[in-house]
């Protein structure tokens, strides 16, 4: 069998401060460095290229309309999404990887419930985003028998045939529950591996809970059923 080559995904849009150590810290893990930028206003592009990185624009549509921009540029066989704010640990990668490569899994997730997070706690706002990916992820292991424990973080590995056959259509960073909804439905094999979240070493988050909670649950409703 022919190695399985690995895409590493970066989402940017203002991240210049981190995202030249982002991808050098992927490199040992990657065959293909993947930045897709949301129009940054500073030199997130530059420095990326710079450093080794593919570039590609998106369409000023969100995240998730990112994601599958991704999707669909990648080459390799796996397609990895990690963040640009250095709340992840790409020495993780390989473990979100191997199941996928052994034919063990088509999803992978980095679980923030298995591993840890520095981002979940100590404010409100935190304290709303925890208690609502713990609803959803509680609703989604009832509805499809699975006992998983993180449906909302961004770093994972999916198998890119798998990802190009889930017709995924959020252009918010709701995509990350889609795509794990979707995966079940249609029987693929979803896992977790243990993955400490740490706090975010550039930018603030582009998620604001309180403007988006319809969204998030609007997303899942539909994609439950």
């Amino acid at each position: 069998m022919a190695p399985q080559r690995v895409t590493v995904v970066i989402p940017t849009r203002d991240e210049e401060g981190l995202i030249g150590e982002i991808v050098d810290a992927v490199r040992p893990h990657a065959d293909e460095i993947l930045v897709v930028d949301g129009h940054s206003k500073d030199r997130t592009r530059e420095i990326a290229a710079a450093h080794g990185a593919k570039v590609v624009l998106d369409h000023r549509k969100g995240k998730g309309e990112a994601m599958r921009l991704a999707i669909a540029e990648a080459t390799g066989e796996i397609v990895v999404f990690i963040d640009a704010d250095g709340s992840h640990d790409a020495g993780d990668i390989p473990g979100l990887v191997d199941p996928i490569k052994a034919g063990n899994a088509d999803l992978v997730i980095a679980s923030r419930g298995r591993g840890g997070s520095d981002e979940l706690h100590g404010t409100l706002e935190q304290f709303i985003r925890y208690v609502g990916s713990q609803l959803i992820m509680l609703a989604i292991n009832y509805r499809w028998n699975v006992r998983l424990t993180d449906s909302q973080n961004g770093f994972r590995a999916i198998r890119r045939a798998v990802a190009a056959q889930l017709g995924l259509e959020s252009n918010l960073t709701t995509i990350e529950q889609e795509m794990l909804m979707k995966a079940l439905k249609k029987g693929f094999r979803v896992s977790e591996i243990a993955s400490h979240e740490y706090e975010r070493r550039w930018g603030t988050s582009k998620v604001v809970v309180w403007r988006l909670w319809f969204v998030y649950i609007w997303s899942f409703l539909r994609n439950i059923f």
